[in-house]
Formats: C-alpha cells, sequence, structure tokens
C-alpha cells in the first residue's frame, strides 16, 4: 500500500507556482488576488478559507478575506457584482454551504465565469464537458492532478465514483472518462439510488468516495489492489480530542488500507489539492484575462 500524499503534492505545486509569482514580480508584473467570500460562523468552512489565505501568503498572492455574520442575499450579490467589477481582482471564491436564506445556484450563475476560481459556474462546467478551455472544479481538478503525478495509471480502468454532486462527483466522472491522461476510464457514478452498490465496488480499480458519510466504504467493499480516494470530511464527536472532534473519510482507513495499491489519508488527501487547483485556477485567471 502507497499513501498518496496530497499535503506533499500540494506543497510541491505551491512551490511552482511561488517560482511563477516571483518572475512576475520580478519583471513587474500583477500578482494574483484571490478574495474568499465566508458568510456565517461555520467552523469547517473557516478552517477551510483560512488555509487558502495561507496557501495565497505562501505563493506570493494577493489575499482577501470578507467575513459576514450575516448578510442577505440581495446584499451578497451586491457585493459579487462589485468583485467582478473590481480590476485588482483576478478570481473569487464564495465559500459554500450558504444559509438557507441564500439561493446557491443564483449566487453562482452571478460569478463572472472569468473570475470563477471554484469551477461552479454553468458556463466553466459546460467547457469542462466540451473539453473546452475555463476553470475545472477544484476538487476533481485536484484528484486528477494527484492521479497524474503519482504515476497511477488509468487508461482502460474500471473508475467507480460514490457520490453525484456537482461539485465532486458528476464533474469526477467526466474528468477521469476524458480522451486524456490521466483519464481512459470506464465510469460509473452511483449514489443514494443504486443497487448492489458492494458487487460494483468489489469490482473497481478506482474507487472515488464522495459521499459525505464518516467510513462508508468499507474493506469488504474493495478489492486486493484498488486505488481509493477518499473526499469525505465529516467532523465526529470524539472526546479524546481537545477540540472536541476529529475528523472522518467516507473511507474507514484502517481497515481498507491494507487492501490498497494507493490511498488518500484524512487529513492530508483531497483537502490540500483542492486549495492547491484553487491556486492554480487563481494564476490562470490573471493570465487568460490578460494581465
Amino acid at each position: 500500500m502507497q499513501l498518496l500524499d496530497g499535503k506533499l503534492t500540494a506543497q510541491s505545486i505551491r512551490i511552482e507556482l511561488k517560482e511563477a509569482v516571483d518572475k512576475r514580480k520580478a519583471s513587474g508584473h500583477k500578482i494574483p488576488h484571490l478574495v474568499a467570500v465566508l458568510i456565517g460562523s461555520d467552523g469547517g468552512s473557516l478552517t477551510y478559507v483560512n488555509a487558502k489565505v495561507k496557501a495565497c501568503q505562501e505563493i506570493g498572492f494577493e489575499s482577501t478575506l470578507l467575513h459576514y455574520e450575516d448578510i442577505s442575499e440581495e446584499g451578497l450579490l451586491q457585493k459579487v457584482n462589485e468583485l467582478n467589477e473590481d480590476e485588482n481582482v483576478d478570481g473569487f471564491i464564495v465559500q459554500l454551504p450558504l444559509p438557507e436564506h441564500i439561493d446557491e445556484l443564483k449566487i453562482t450563475k452571478a460569478i463572472d465565469p472569468r473570475k470563477d476560481v471554484d469551477g461552479f459556474h454553468p458556463e466553466n462546467i459546460g467547457n469542462m464537458v466540451l473539453n473546452l478551455p475555463g476553470f475545472l472544479p477544484a476538487t476533481p481538478a485536484g484528484i486528477v492532478e494527484l492521479i497524474r503525478r503519482n504515476g497511477i495509471e488509468t487508461s482502460g480502468k474500471d473508475c467507480l465514483v460514490i457520490g453525484r454532486s456537482n461539485i465532486v462527483g458528476t464533474p469526477m466522472s467526466i474528468l477521469l472518462a476524458r480522451n486524456g491522461e490521466p483519464g481512459n476510464c470506464t465510469v460509473t457514478l452511483t449514489h443514494s439510488r443504486t443497487k448492489d452498490l458492494k458487487e460494483k465496488t468489489r469490482n473497481a480499480d478506482i474507487i472515488i468516495a464522495a459521499i459525505g458519510r464518516p467510513e462508508f466504504l468499507t474493506a469488504d467493499m474493495v478489492k486486493e489492489g484498488a486505488v481509493v480516494i477518499d473526499v469525505g470530511t465529516t467532523r465526529v464527536p470524539d472526546a479524546s480530542k481537545k477540540s472536541g472532534w476529529a475528523l472522518k473519510g467516507d473511507v474507514d482507513f484502517e481497515r481498507v488500507a491494507p487492501k490498497c495499491s494507493y490511498i488518500t489519508p484524512v487529513p492530508g488527501g483531497v483537502g490540500p489539492m483542492t486549495i492547491a487547483s484553487l491556486m492554480i485556477n487563481t494564476l490562470r485567471a490573471m493570465e487568460l484575462n490578460g494581465k
């Protein structure tokens, strides 16, 4: 079993990005500016956004965090429009999930696709489907990069994705089915209505678990030598921890890992790669917009 260390791989990407930013600085060019908008005080979201800000500082990006304890949908739409119009801002994200009184799709559609570094806007999703230039959703793109940089063979492999969200599952299935490298998988996209899931997972060469249920994928669902990518990040109560909680993935890591050829840990697997992809998208946003 080989651990797919997303933290180490993401660090390599940050070093590459820092070199690119240093060259821009040395030649007097603009450096990328990423803005993160956070609504409320969800602990997981705050931790994640702070990690993005820290990554910007390490690479040399300019970063701004706009944190609102509460804001109306109209107020958030106005802020999105201001960021769309701000020429100093190269890319921005509105951290999900949003409070119930705000329509996530309405906010996503209001973001300028040229600044949509999360890759969630319908225009960028359409570009992904057609394999046209655009911004890929950060988590699926990060997973693909993790696979690429670790030399994992995907061509001709049977890949099973658990979870069909627009953020991870569905785009993951599209990217791994593409005619490219990594890609050329035969992909099965499963969800809550899938029958005989265990039989399907047992036949998969590559499993992407993105269902949001702690330790859902168990050892009896995985064949020997499978590649397992765990996207899950759920906080569960844990009295032994100072914080009072522990972070669990969608995979029963302790029992599944011995059967795998490769597996990602939680934390330290997909999460750092998501942030690295966001940084890549931010640099590309500035370059694509001719700055």
